[in-house]
């Protein structure tokens, strides 16, 4: 019986913002494009995300009347890569990036919003900016995909409010204020009232924010450009012809195997290996098993498009000094009985709350980055030893105003939370200290010492909010540091966390191009990878928010440009 064939010109692999931004580009560019994505909904990590995309010079940046350049922002990735600096690939990232963005502004539904205060990672390096490199997706109601909807993946379940989408900035201010403010309290309740209305109309919310809008806008301009999203529809072999050339692949769906031929070439972005233990083990130090780790990535993203490039002899790069983004996770329990995963953003930043470790001290500046801060985790357990966890601590008066992790503030009740072991509880520093097994005497030394210098707003020992950055997501309205403040009131509280990731940086060798690299530095013909399966370009750093989902999106949109033979 002979196989199932399907003629296209590009075959992307993979259905994140890296997939769906090659596809809608090169749809655009007269090309016939399949997307195919194994799981049974479209969207992958980037559905889950915050969405952010960190773009140096973009539009929205600029009719703001922020002031960026090349040179600028060049000097900054230069800084923050070092000894990983690919000048060849940033150059491209940072040519074609406005442009990508321009090109989704004025071709497709995907439109954009600017952070204006959302600042690079490390502000105060060469090159630094205090606001104006990251961008989101306008928010999108999922009303305009149609039956589409529900193949789109929802978003991570932990960083909702009873699923509920929440927005960055303002919008998220506003869930902090609800019951000191009535303009807050007014405008939450008119987004319930509309969620509700989704929920009970829809069975999901319609209101698409953050990576979920990014999504939805990116699917439903593959949709308008005629781009089919094959689900349930696992690539199994990459195809080569007599010169070596890929040109197309074997995929396994539910009707069977089809053979798709690729006269232009595939685009590998299956979103890197953070589901992978195996390749987790060899690359995290942290895993020594490849099971210590969290990730709040799908279940389906374990390297596929690796091992398809190694198959047909890519090479991978190991070197960087990351293998992946780091983030503190903790693992609230489900009402299924499973572990979920929270990754820790916005806490962190909140005066009154630090971080320990069993020793009972404190051991980074908290409100620094994630990936700082889970650089920081593992160097201070590689001296102390035991598991790679750390505590987040506040008291009763943080732990109600903003919340703590998956506990919500007032008036949300917490007491579950205590009951399943995810929040621990102490009435005094010492009780609280025996509760999560660190050092009584020790872990009340921290918080008398941190407290000296808090209740004047200053953190002497790490300097929590002396940045741009840390004040971006401290309290603007606590004075005079939105970051500090001191525990005092207990009774007190702590969460668990331990070491994920938002995405890996090991992945495949490209070129300034987006084609994937052999093991002897030469490109593949006829394939390609963008988002986390390529190597990422921050040198195994993290410069600023966005900086997976900004280079995924422009990669995309150079690998299409060069599939089609333009020039810009």
């Amino acid at each position: 019986m002979a196989r199932e064939t399907h003629d296209c010109d590009v075959l992307v692999v993979g259905s994140g913002a890296g997939g769906l931004a090659s596809a809608v580009s090169a749809a655009h560019r007269g090309l016939k494009v399949l997307v195919v994505e194994k799981e049974p909904v479209f969207g992958g990590t980037t559905a889950r995300s915050g969405g952010w995309m960190w773009v140096p010079n973009n539009a929205p940046a600029a009719r703001a009347g922020v002031v960026d350049s090349l040179d600028k922002a060049k000097a900054y990735l230069k800084h923050e890569t070092g000894a990983h600096f690919d000048e060849a690939r940033v150059d491209a990232f940072l040519e074609a990036g406005p442009k990508a963005v321009e090109f989704f502004e004025q071709q497709t539904s995907l439109q954009f919003d600017l952070g204006p205060t959302f600042a690079d990672y490390h502000p105060g390096a060469p090159g630094g900016m205090d606001g104006g490199r990251s961008i989101v997706a306008r928010p999108f109601d999922g009303r305009e995909l149609g039956g589409e909807i529900r193949r789109l993946r929802p978003p991570l379940s932990e960083i909702t409010f009873l699923g509920m989408m929440i927005g960055s900035g303002k919008e998220l201010l506003h869930f902090f204020n609800v019951m000191r403010s009535p303009v807050s309290a007014f405008f939450v309740a008119r987004l319930f009232v509309k969620f509700l209305r989704d929920m009970a109309l829809h069975g999901r919310p319609m209101r698409l924010m953050n990576g979920n809008a990014l999504v939805g806008r990116l699917a439903k301009s593959c949709f308008d450009k005629g781009v089919p999203i094959w689900t349930r529809a696992a690539v199994r072999q990459l195809i080569r012809d007599d010169r070596g050339a890929v040109v197309g692949a074997l995929v396994e769906t539910v009707k069977g195997t089809v053979e798709i031929r690729a006269a232009k070439g595939v685009v590998l972005a299956a979103g890197g290996f953070p589901q992978d233990p195996v390749r987790r083990k060899t690359l995290f130090g942290h895993a020594g098993s490849g099971h210590e780790h969290a990730s709040p990535a799908p279940p389906g993203n374990t390297g596929d498009g690796l091992r398809l490039g190694e198959a047909v002899g890519a090479g991978i790069d190991t070197d960087l000094p990351n293998a992946a983004a780091w983030v503190p996770i903790s693992r609230p329990l489900r009402r299924d009985g499973t572990l979920g995963t929270f990754p820790h953003f916005v806490d962190r930043s909140k005066p009154g709350v630090i971080a320990v470790t069993r020793s009972g001290r404190r051991f980074c500046n908290e409100a620094d980055s994630y990936h700082d801060f889970g650089q920081s985790l593992t160097r201070r357990i590689a001296e102390e030893g035991g598991e790679i966890c750390a505590f987040f601590v506040c008291d009763h008066h943080v732990l109600r105003k903003y919340g703590l992790g998956h506990v919500k503030p007032a008036p949300v009740p917490y007491g579950r939370h205590i009951r399943t072991g995810y929040l621990f509880r102490g009435e005094t520093p010492e009780a609280l200290a025996r509760e999560i097994g660190a050092d009584p005497e020790r872990f009340a030394e921290t918080i008398r010492a941190y407290n000296v210098g808090a209740r004047s707003g200053e953190d002497p020992e790490y300097g929590r909010g002396t940045t741009s950055y840390n004040r971006s997501l401290g309290d603007p309205e606590h004075k005079p540091n939105p970051c500090v403040a001191p525990l005092e009131k207990g009774p007190f509280y702590a969460v668990k966390v331990v070491m994920g990731d938002l995405g890996t940086f090991a992945g495949l060798r490209c070129n300034q191009h987006a084609q994937v690299l052999g093991e002897d530095g030469r490109p593949i013909s006829g394939l390609y990878a963008a988002g986390n399966d390529a190597a990422s370009i921050m040198g195994g750093n993290y410069p600023g928010g966005g900086i997976t989902l900004g280079p995924a999106i422009t990669f995309g949109y150079i690998a299409a440009r060069h599939m089609s033979g333009a020039n810009a």
